[in-house]
C-alpha cells in the first residue's frame, strides 16, 4: 500500500498493492496499522453507497461542527473527486486537490476532517463507497457551490446534473463566518 501526499496536508492519495492472477485480484482496501504510520488514525463509524449517471456532480458537502473524514474509493466507473480546506484559520483555506478515482486504478482518497468533498461522474455511471469518521447529521450539513470562482474546481464537467440543493448552494465566503476550524 502507498500513501501519497497531496498539496493539502492531511489529504493522502492511497495506491493498494494489488495481487492478481488467473482467478482475479485481492488488495487490502483498510489495514488499520499501515493507516495508521501513514498519519490516518481515524475510526470510521458509517459507510456509504452511491450510483450516479456520467454527468452527475455531487458536492461539495461538509459537516459543520461535527465534521467527518472520508476514505472514498469507486467500485465502478470513475469519478474526478475533490477535497477543499474549510478551515477558516488555514492557511491553505480555500485551496483544493483533485483526482481520478477509477474500479480500474483502484485508488482511494482519504480526506480528513476539516474538508469539503465533491465529485463528479466521468464514466457512463459510477458506483462510489466511502467510509465516514462521523456519523451523517442532515441538521448539520452544509453545502458549498461546485463552481465557486475563488476555489477555482477545474472540474472535467462543464454543465453536471446537480441535487437542487446543490444547485442553489452558496460560495464558500458566504458561510465562512459560519465554520469552525478542527
Amino acid at each position: 500500500m502507498k500513501f501519497i501526499p497531496t498539496d493539502l496536508p492531511g489529504v493522502l492519495l492511497i495506491e493498494p498493492t494489488v495481487f492478481e492472477d488467473p482467478r482475479g485480484f485481492f488488495f487490502e482496501v483498510h489495514h488499520a496499522g499501515k493507516f495508521a504510520e501513514a498519519g490516518i488514525e481515524a475510526a470510521f463509524v458509517q459507510d456509504n453507497h452511491s450510483a450516479s449517471q456520467r454527468n452527475t456532480l455531487r458536492g461539495l458537502h461538509a459537516q459543520r461542527t461535527r465534521p467527518q473524514g472520508k476514505m472514498v474509493r469507486v467500485l465502478a466507473g470513475t469519478i474526478f473527486d475533490v477535497a477543499v480546506d474549510i478551515q477558516p484559520d488555514s492557511e491553505h483555506f480555500g485551496r483544493w486537490v483533485g483526482y481520478e478515482l477509477s474500479a480500474e486504478n483502484r485508488r482511494q482518497l482519504y480526506i480528513p476532517e476539516g474538508f469539503a468533498h465533491g465529485f463528479a461522474v466521468t464514466s457512463e455511471r459510477a458506483e462510489v463507497e466511502y467510509k465516514c469518521t462521523a456519523l451523517y447529521d442532515p441538521s448539520d450539513e452544509i453545502a458549498i457551490a461546485w463552481n465557486d470562482a475563488d476555489i477555482g474546481i477545474d472540474w472535467p464537467v462543464s454543465e453536471p446534473t446537480l441535487s437542487p440543493r446543490d444547485a442553489g448552494a452558496p460560495t464558500l465566503a458566504e458561510i465562512k463566518p459560519n465554520l469552525v476550524s478542527v
